[in-house]
Parts: C-alpha cells; structure tokens; sequence
C-alpha cells in the first residue's frame, strides 16, 4: 500500500508559473524572478511547504540558466523556508541538455517526468517530448549526485513501468514521491476524473506519498478529493488560471483555498519544515 500523509496534515505545492501560461493569459503570471520570489512568499503566507518553479529569460521565454534559477532559489530563501523544487520539463522549447541545467542551481527536489509523450495541441503539436528510460536514469544520477530529492511524475498508467524499474534498480530513495498529473491534453495526459485517480492511485507503489496536479477546472475538486485520500496536492497558475469561472486567479488565492478546504476536513497545512520529516528531506540549514 501507499503511504497516507498524518491524518491531520496535508502538504501544498504551488506551482506558480509553468512553461505555457502568460500574462497576455493571466496577468497575475510570475515570470521574472523577483516576480517569482514574492508570489512565492505571499504562497508561504498562505500555507504552501513546496514552490515549484519554472523560470524564464528576460523575453519571457523558458530557461533553464542556472543563474536566472539561482537568482530565484537565493531570493526565496532570504524570505522564508519554502521546499523549493525546479522543474526538468522545462518547456518545448528546450532540449534534454538545456533541461538538466537547472539542477546547477542546487534545488532540494526536482521534477522527473517518468515517460515520453506526443505534444497534441498548440504550436509545438506533433512535436514529443521526449523522457526515454536511459534519460530518466541520467537526470536520476546528476540528482543523485546533488542530493536532489526526485519528483516522479505519472501522467498515465504506462509510466508505472519506469517508476518500477528505478525503484527495482535502487536508484530512488524511500519515501518515494510520486505527482500524478491528470487532465494536462496539451501533452497527452489521461483525463482529470475522480474515476482515474483512483485508478493511478491503485498502481502506487509501497513507500511512496503521492500528490495530485489536476489541471483547470479539475484543480479544485480532484485535490479536495487527494486530500481526502491522504494524499499531498498541487495548486497554482501553472495548472489552472481561474480563481472561478470568469475569474482570474493569484497563486496565493489558490493556496488559501486549498488550505481553507483542508481546515473544513480537519487538516493543517504542513510547514516546510514537517513536509522535510514527512518527505525524508534535509532539515534546512539556516545561518
């Protein structure tokens, strides 16, 4: 079986930028970096243990520099104790080497998208993306090699094979961490329904918490229900843009839903720090 966080905690991540969403989409979209650091620490405010962060060049288009990171990781750390996690999908525009460069930047976890897929939607449609097994055991390795915790990412059931295979090979380390992803149609993700999150939630494997990402209008009922169920959840502009219908979203409007609802079912947001113990993370070295 899985393992269920405590029953009166639940971890948030907020993934606040992405590699698609805009301002010309949401003007509350943080690009820059000190964009970026403050909508992080209004998130910290609200209740947040995770960032999870995408970065862009000075054009707004996706980077992967380790200094355009650092700046951010250096920044969020003046404010507050956030666990911060970078994203190795990086964006289409980047290729498997630009991807990894991030990790330079030394965060405590990072993204690890556990299979290929077929972009199917949008300028970039027809395009794959590309997460073959030998290039999942290299970015493994270069996080292994930097302490950096991996967050698998599941966004259908094939991808249990490779999740398995690293787990057999001892290349990841107990408690597992697994995000599945659902409703993401842009890269081929299986539906955000209540049906297929339990199904995904059947084929985890033991030692491993899971959190849910469900994009657009499936954020707010699929991560009530992944509280529910025990689980950790991702809320954030990265994923859905509407605070409702009509209604364009801040992150930390996000975040002090979800820890509103989880308040209503008798949980805490975990404090960076718990989420660190939960998660077998380094206790923050602070000066």
């Amino acid at each position: 079986m899985p393992l269920q966080l405590p029953a009166d905690k639940v971890i948030i991540t907020v993934a606040q930028t992405g590699a698609l969403v805009n301002k010309s989409m949401n003007p509350n979209v943080p690009e820059q970096p000190e964009e970026i650091i403050e909508s992080a620490y209004a998130c910290y405010n609200e209740g947040a243990a995770i960032v999870h962060v995408h970065a862009r060049d000075q054009s707004g288009e996706n980077t992967s520099d380790p200094e355009v990171f650092g700046k951010i990781r250096d920044g969020i750390r003046r404010k507050c104790g956030l666990i911060i996690q970078y994203s190795t999908g990086g964006g289409p525009n980047l290729s498997q080497e630009q991807r990894i460069e991030c990790l330079k930047a030394t965060p405590e976890m990072a993204s690890l998208n556990m299979g290929s897929m077929m972009r199917v939607s949008g300028k970039y449609a027809g395009i794959p993306w590309s997460n073959m097994p030998q290039e999942i055991e290299t970015y493994i390795a270069r996080m292994r090699e930097l302490g950096v915790k991996p967050e698998m990412e599941v966004y259908n059931l094939a991808m249990f094979r490779e999740v398995n295979a690293v787990i057999e090979k001892g290349l990841v380390e107990k408690p597992y961490y697994i995000n599945l992803v659902l409703g993401m149609r842009y890269q081929g993700a299986c539906d955000a329904t209540p049906k297929i999150l339990t199904l995904l939630h059947d084929f985890l494997p033991a030692d491993a918490y899971f959190n849910c990402t469900a994009v657009g209008t499936a954020q707010l009922p699929l991560s009530t229900m992944a509280m529910v169920m025990g689980g950790c959840i991702r809320v954030g502009l990265e994923d859905n843009i509407y605070y409702r219908k009509g209604e364009l979203a801040t992150n930390a409007q996000l975040v002090a839903r979800a820890v509103r609802i989880a308040r209503e079912l008798g949980k805490e947001p975990a404090t960076p720090d718990e989420a660190r113990a939960i998660l077998g993370l380094k206790p923050l070295a602070r000066s």
